[in-house]
C-alpha cells in the first residue's frame, strides 16, 4: 500500500499536459523553379505541428517556434501521466486480488 500512496503523491509533480506530438517539418513549397524541389538540404523551414487524435480524426496544429517547446514539455507530460496512470492500475488490481482472498467483516462499526 505504501508504494500506492508514493504513486498517488506524484500526480502532484505533474505540470500541464496534453496528448500528441509535436513534429518538425521541413517542406517543399512546391514551386518548379525552387531548390527544395531537388535538394532535400535545402527545403523550407522548419515549421513546427502539434498533431493529436480527436474523436477519430487527427488534428494537426500549427505552433510558433515559441509555443514548440511548451507544447513538446506538455506531451513529455502526457506520456508521464499515463505510465503512472497504469502503474498506479497494475498496483490496485494486485491489492484488490489480495483484499478478495481476505475475510471480510459484515459490517464497518464491528456489530
Amino acid at each position: 500500500m505504501q508504494r500506492f500512496l508514493e504513486l498517488k503523491r506524484e500526480f502532484q509533480h505533474l505540470e500541464c499536459f496534453c496528448k500528441g506530438t509535436v513534429l518538425r517539418r521541413m517542406v517543399k513549397c512546391g514551386k518548379d523553379y525552387c531548390a527544395c524541389r531537388d535538394d532535400p538540404a535545402k527545403r523550407h523551414g522548419p515549421y513546427f505541428e502539434w498533431t493529436y487524435k480527436a474523436k477519430g480524426k487527427t488534428v494537426n496544429v500549427k505552433l510558433t517556434p515559441e509555443a514548440m517547446p511548451v507544447y513538446r514539455a506538455a506531451s513529455q507530460e502526457y506520456r508521464k501521466l499515463k505510465l503512472l496512470l497504469n502503474s498506479l492500475e497494475r498496483l490496485s488490481q494486485t491489492v484488490l486480488r489480495h483484499q478478495a482472498k481476505m475475510p471480510q467483516s459484515t459490517s464497518r462499526d464491528g456489530s
